[in-house]
């Protein structure tokens, strides 16, 4: 049989974001694949530099939507720790709240986005239906659905009042009982077990050496999580478990974030019942002394990595992201190898994939022999030519 190579994407209707992955088919069947980046770069990092540490904390938030309370908490962490800031101890446990408040809105979303590709759309309606309770309680205590905006350098921005406590536990109760559901049908449901069990399999082994991490490594029965590794907030006071499942496919991916999610309702209880007495900020000069500092972060995807360094004035001199899809779309070829074409959607979409938090652009030059760095100015030239060569004259705006 002779062996054909298409593309699949940058843009298709199976992903929300652009990317490229380009497939050698043997008929239906894959024989290899690989996974092309550098659709949707945005130049934050660069961005970054040119604004001062509060100003970024803003930007970083838009790194990703669903994300958002992660990459601000491991920023601001780098931030605080070089201005040798003491948080307070109520800051630390409302950003941990918010923290898994984010994964259930995450996990839920992804549930939703997997029925939807595997072909299950009631299973997409319900949990989404449902993560409006979790979008509500966010809402209330920080003013916003998806960009919370809750974290300041040095605390956070708004307190937890006794009625939003009794709320909020009032609507994660309601989520629990709806999780067992979707838990119950993750693993007895026709439809889910066909599609994902044996679908988009990633041993243990290839998982370590590929640098898998979040839901996507412990669905292959690695342990590993920075909650758990190195505690950062109120995470060493919880009591909460690390789920792992040994399927290695999207079956175990499923269970995983299912299962996840009741440990989160567990956590979310514990942190309003126990909340810290005391303030919830402190003051932090605006201008760091010169340093570097590297921290991580487990959010909904996996470790999320953020360095960060300072020169003694109000702006970083660098600022650098490793999101956790970054990491994980090293597995997805792998994945794809051996499977069907019919799957590959689903196989994408099992490590819960944000695009536009992944893709990084560097200019290499040749003739100089290193990376050309480009300002604002020069970028802008670069633009109005290059839609003027496509008729498109931008250089009267």
């Amino acid at each position: 049989m002779s062996k054909i190579t298409i593309p699949f994407g940058p843009q298709h209707p199976a992903l929300k974001e652009p990317e490229n992955f380009m497939l050698v088919l043997e008929g239906e069947q894959i024989t290899s694949a690989g996974v092309n980046l550098g659709y949707n770069h945005r130049g934050m990092e660069k961005a970054a530099e040119e604004r001062t540490y509060i100003q970024n904390l803003y930007l970083i938030e838009r790194v990703c939507g669903i994300c958002s309370h992660s990459h601000t908490t491991c920023y601001i962490t780098n931030v605080e720790e070089l201005a040798k800031a003491e948080v307070p101890q109520r800051a630390l446990a409302i950003r941990t709240l918010f923290g898994e408040l984010e994964r259930v809105h995450s996990h839920l979303l992804w549930l939703g986005v997997a029925g939807y590709e595997m072909g299950f759309e009631t299973l997409f309606m319900y949990t989404w239906r449902d993560r409006e309770q979790v979008l509500d309680c966010l809402e209330q205590l920080s003013g916003n659905r998806v960009h919370y905006s809750i974290n300041t350098i040095g605390g956070v921005r708004r307190d937890v009042s006794a009625e939003q406590k009794a709320d909020v536990l009032k609507r994660i109760k309601y989520l629990e009982e709806r999780t067992k559901y979707y838990i119950k049908l993750a693993t007895e449901e026709p439809t889910v077990l066909a599609r994902t069990q044996n679908v988009g399999l990633l041993p243990p082994a290839v998982a370590i050496e590929r640098g898998a991490v979040g839901p996507t490594a412990r669905a292959a029965g690695i342990a590993r999580d920075v909650r758990k590794d190195e505690p950062y907030l109120l995470y060493g006071q919880l009591d909460f478990k690390v789920i792992t499942h040994n399927t290695n496919d999207v079956y175990g991916r499923l269970v995983v974030r299912a299962l996840e999610l009741m440990e989160s309702y567990k956590m979310i209880e514990q942190l309003l019942n126990n909340l810290p007495e005391g303030p919830i900020s402190v003051k932090v000069p605006w201008r760091l002394p010169a340093g570097e500092a590297v921290n991580h972060y487990e959010a909904p995807r996996g470790e999320d990595i953020h360095y960060l360094k300072s020169n003694g004035t109000d702006k970083p001199e660098r600022l650098k992201v490793r999101a956790p899809t970054m990491a994980n779309l090293q597995s997805v070829a792998y994945m794809m190898e051996g499977g069907w074409l019919a799957d590959v959607p689903l196989v994408i979409a099992a490590i819960d994939p944000c695009m536009s938090c992944t893709d990084r652009a560097a200019v290499w030059d040749a003739k100089k022999g290193k990376v050309q760095v480009y300002g604002w100015e020069e970028m802008r030239k670069l633009g109005i030519e290059h839609y003027k060569r496509r008729g498109v004259d931008f250089s009267k705006l």
